[in-house]
């Protein structure tokens, strides 16, 4: 039989072991790890305020949706290519700028770095711009002078003014965009010539 004092000692062996088991050194995967990794992802987007208040975007969706609305709200029309027309421009305008603009707002699109963003900015501009306009003309051709179409007609001039203002300020952006990336090629193509010439090792390999 054992003795007291070795069933006294192999009493305190056992909390010891248990410890370095269950203890801090390696603690037990918790099944809450990975959905509280997925709540930071969600945490991390944050609305920016400064495009919100500066950029075109919000007033161009606006346009957009009151356009499609007036478009909406007429219920004779003979012919109506030109209400169907206008209807489909002012609807798409409004689904791809307000895209665009929940992309940029919650800077959804730093997560996507293959896409050109200011490049589909600008044709997303510069097109609207020119569907808009001709939407408009036509729908004023085959005015029937009610005040749902008179409505639609000055939203579709007014849309088209802004999204011309907005493609004006995307080339600009875009042109800024490409002497950024010119100047960061040339800055790195003199980096590894640098490089290179500094490690005479590569251009014995070379030679």
């Amino acid at each position: 039989m054992r003795s007291g004092e070795e069933l006294d000692g192999f009493r305190g062996v056992k909390p010891s072991s248990t410890s370095m088991i269950f203890g801090g050194q390696q603690p037990v995967p918790s099944p809450t790890t990975e959905p509280v990794s997925q709540r930071r992802g969600l945490a991390g987007l944050r609305c920016d305020p400064d495009y919100l208040c500066g950029a075109l975007g919000p007033r161009l969706s606006i346009l957009a949706l009151i356009a499609f609305i007036c478009i909406e709200t007429i219920m004779d029309c003979s012919p109506c290519e030109g209400l169907y027309f206008f209807e489909f421009v002012s609807c798409s305008a409004f689904v791809v700028t307000g895209v665009l603009l929940i992309l940029f707002s919650f800077n959804l699109h730093m997560r996507i770095p293959q896409i050109n963003w200011n490049l589909t900015d600008l044709v997303n501009t510069g097109l609207s711009t020119f569907f808009f306009f001709i939407a408009s003309i036509v729908l004023a051709a085959l005015n029937h002078k009610t005040g749902a179409e008179i409505a639609a007609l000055i939203f579709g001039f007014l849309a088209t003014a802004a999204y011309a203002a907005s493609t004006f300020l995307a080339v600009q952006k875009w042109r800024v965009s490409i002497r950024q990336q010119s100047a960061n090629d040339y800055i790195r193509a003199r980096t590894e010539s640098r490089d290179v010439d500094s490690r005479p090792e590569i251009q014995r390999l070379d030679t």
